[in-house]
């Protein structure tokens, strides 16, 4: 696929393991936000669309990368949040970037696995995964290489979050909805 069509669009990124907050965040930056911003949840592509939930990641990053492009393409901005390990998905997440001719934005939560366990315990979620599983899914540091990628660190709060990447993707006074 060729260059997204837009220079007005910004494409934020959020990474960070499982529990750490991604979801929150992004719901948090398109109530501040309004509309004009779709949420790209690599949790929602692949248990809910694809339910590949369990076993090889398939159809996932090709079918996150096509709703991110379209999203674009038709003038949305786009948050894509999810764990996307550095391994796996940065050759996905670099393209994504390289083809936006608006500004990208990439942003991980750098979190102690006792924080992520403590966070995963405050969602609606936290039986379906238990602190084993977590802790075999948990990847400290896993930044992308050639990326610059703001770290949240622990103590920031959602609101801090959230002021982070709203002004990082929107360093100028946001335009009027």
């Amino acid at each position: 696929m060729g260059l997204m069509r837009t220079a007005n669009t910004r494409l934020m990124v959020l990474r960070g393991n499982s529990g750490s907050g991604k979801t929150t965040t992004a719901r948090a930056v398109r109530e501040r936000y309004g509309n004009g911003l779709a949420i790209v949840s690599q949790d929602t592509v692949r248990r809910k669309i694809l339910c590949e939930a369990h076993g090889p990641v398939r159809a996932t990053p090709g079918l996150i990368g096509v709703i991110t492009r379209q999203c674009l393409d038709e003038g949305f901005h786009v948050f894509l949040e999810g764990i996307f390990s550095a391994a796996r998905w940065g050759e996905l997440l670099h393209r994504l970037a390289a083809d936006h001719r608006g500004k990208s934005r990439f942003f991980c939560f750098d979190l102690t696995f006792a924080e992520t366990l403590r966070r995963h315990a405050t969602r609606p979620e936290a039986s379906e995964f238990s602190e084993s599983t977590m802790q075999d899914w948990y990847q400290p540091a896993d930044l992308l290489d050639g990326v610059a990628e703001t770290l949240i660190k622990q103590g920031s709060t959602l609101e801090e979050t959230v002021r982070t990447v709203m002004t990082e993707a929107w360093p100028d006074p946001q335009p009027a909805q």
